[in-house]
């Protein structure tokens, strides 16, 4: 029967392919030009703010420039990876490029939150040396752009994220999103600086801006994390796509269930139960026919099927909590 299935699940897997083509190359597209914007923007605002630190000496706006700085790294070393990852799946990587994304994502943290430390480490010297700020005006001035520019690019990346759900998208976007609040942080602390005269609110926000970053990076890391570690579906999703399976009537209960995603691609593989006595070529026609019911209503996710008689059980013992109620509907029987 392996043969046979084999051969099944080859001829699937290949129309598949054919008609997610056209969805994998849009996906492709977006994230490329949402990296490209992204690095753009950063190349902008870089300029603006290395004048505007040079006109103002400012430590909040030199924390600024530090961020925008990584935002420009992160988001080339983020370009490289979206197109890594948008390479199929070649014979040193049967299951595709994704987790190239996750990898990318993981850079991005990892460097932001070094410059974090840098930055609180010389606002901290600068709250001991008391130096001042000058020209705040130039300062609020490329802030305010920053913070316009920004937010045009956040909109488009929300759009990009809502289409491809590229997890390397979604780090920059959020990381450009705390970039709003250091933007707005930079103009409050020239305002204290100079014209309130709180010569060490600078220095401070300086400090706070640094503290953010190492919070935002980390709490955004989960995405990235779980997708190298093969965290399994939400339970939601998984049960979804349970319930579609088990609506096929010759299928008598599903076990072994398990699940990953890498980047845009989702992985199924499990192990169901048919008639003893059905007969390979009938066995094969009821795999082929659950398989593409599922790729139909869960796109772009490769399955494997395993059929076993009715009543058998895998010997590795794993059994998760959501197949009970298939697995004591099915057996009416102890196994031998």
């Amino acid at each position: 029967m392996s043969g046979a299935h084999l051969r099944g699940e080859a001829k699937l897997e290949t129309g598949m392919a054919a008609s997610t083509h056209t969805s994998m190359a849009e996906r492709n597209s977006l994230t490329t030009k949402a990296a490209l914007a992204s690095a753009s923007v950063a190349v902008m605002l870089l300029l603006l703010k290395s004048w505007a630190v040079w006109q103002t000496g400012s430590m909040a706006m030199l924390g600024s420039l530090a961020d925008t700085a990584l935002d420009l790294l992160a988001s080339l070393v983020m370009l490289a990876g979206v197109r890594i990852a948008a390479q199929p799946a070649d014979d040193n990587h049967r299951f595709g490029h994704g987790k190239a994304e996750a990898l990318v994502a993981m850079f991005q943290i990892i460097v932001i939150t070094v410059s974090a430390i840098g930055i609180g480490w010389n606002a901290v010297d600068r709250l001991r040396s008391g130096q001042v700020t000058a020209n705040a005006e130039y300062g609020i001035g490329v802030s305010l752009v920053a913070i316009a520019a920004t937010f045009a690019l956040i909109a488009y990346q929300r759009h990009v994220i809502a289409r491809t759900k590229s997890v390397a998208i979604k780090a920059d976007s959020l990381h450009y999103a705390s970039d709003l609040a250091l933007n707005g942080a930079v103009i409050v602390a020239l305002l204290l600086d100079q014209y309130a005269g709180l010569t060490g609110a600078d220095p401070l926000f300086g400090l706070l801006i640094a503290l953010w970053l190492i919070w935002s990076a980390w709490r955004n890391a989960s995405d990235a994390i779980d997708q190298l570690m093969d965290k399994e579906w939400p339970e939601d999703k998984k049960k979804r796509f349970i319930d579609l399976a088990m609506t096929h009537p010759e299928l008598k209960g599903i076990h072994d269930l398990r699940t990953r995603t890498s980047g845009a691609h989702d992985f199924v593989q499990f192990h169901v139960w048919v008639d003893p006595a059905m007969t390979v070529r009938h066995a094969h026609d009821v795999m082929d026919a659950v398989e593409a019911k599922l790729m139909a209503a869960f796109p772009g996710t490769e399955i494997l099927i395993h059929p076993d008689p009715e009543g058998h059980r895998n010997q590795l013992g794993y059994t998760p909590s959501e197949m009970v109620e298939y697995e004591d509907a099915a057996l009416e029987t102890p196994p031998a």
